[in-house]
């Protein structure tokens, strides 16, 4: 299961130097609603590999504006506590699990 991140707790993983993947998206968002069932499957299947969630950018902007998350869904992947890769828009579950594999 996908964690729920708030600006804290993002930050707190970021900082942990683990691979780390964050979906930012909002409950208005009808592309986000859909990658949510990919992003949720990506948290099982790396259970243990990485550190995977979700964080809501309407009661979240601190970490969004500091990547300059413009538009939504994002996802951002890091490791050793920086920025390595990111995805805009719907995309394949497939992709965001390559872009995940590269990093570990």
């Amino acid at each position: 299961m996908a964690l729920q991140f708030t600006d804290q707790t993002a930050k707190e993983a970021i900082e942990s130097g683990k691979v780390v993947m964050i979906d930012f998206w909002a409950e208005w968002c009808g592309p986000c609603i859909k990658l949510g069932s990919a992003v949720e499957a990506i948290a099982d299947k790396y259970d243990g590999k990485a550190v995977v969630g979700k964080m809501n950018i309407d009661e979240n902007d601190e970490v969004s504006s500091e990547y300059r998350v413009r538009n939504i869904p994002t996802i951002l992947f890091f490791k050793d506590g920086e920025l390595k890769d990111r995805s805009v828009g719907l995309v394949p579950q497939a992709d965001l699990e390559a872009k995940l594999e590269a990093l570990l």
